[in-house]
């Protein structure tokens, strides 16, 4: 397998767990800058989305994964099941993304 498989669920249809290497996760935190907090600030009065932090959140999900998929690979592991994402906020003016889950060796079944 060229790539780390991610898996939602506990199991990974069609292939078969040979090692478990544990928890694993991917972390990333972002700002924007004071102008696009004062835009943002604005939607939060007459409505719509917030195109940037929408942009932000999305782009820090795929860096999360990126990172969960680079931790995994310095175990050894090849898939991670139980994938999750967990968002914060910190200090009013950063977000944090984490994805985690657990890092294993799977093949595909005989």
């Amino acid at each position: 397998m060229d790539d780390v498989l991610l898996s939602t669920m506990n199991d990974l249809p069609g292939y078969e767990v040979v090692a478990v290497h544990g928890e694993v996760f991917g972390l990333i935190v972002r700002a924007r800058n004071a102008f696009s907090n004062i835009g943002a600030g604005f939607r939060t009065i007459f409505g719509g989305e917030a195109k940037g932090y929408t942009q932000l959140l999305s782009d820090s999900r795929v860096e999360a994964v990126e990172r969960l998929k680079e931790a995994v690979r310095a175990r050894g592991g090849n898939a991670v099941l139980a994938m999750r994402f967990d968002c914060n906020e910190i200090a009013d003016i950063m977000s944090e993304v984490a994805a985690y889950g657990t890092a294993v060796t799977v093949r595909p079944k005989a």
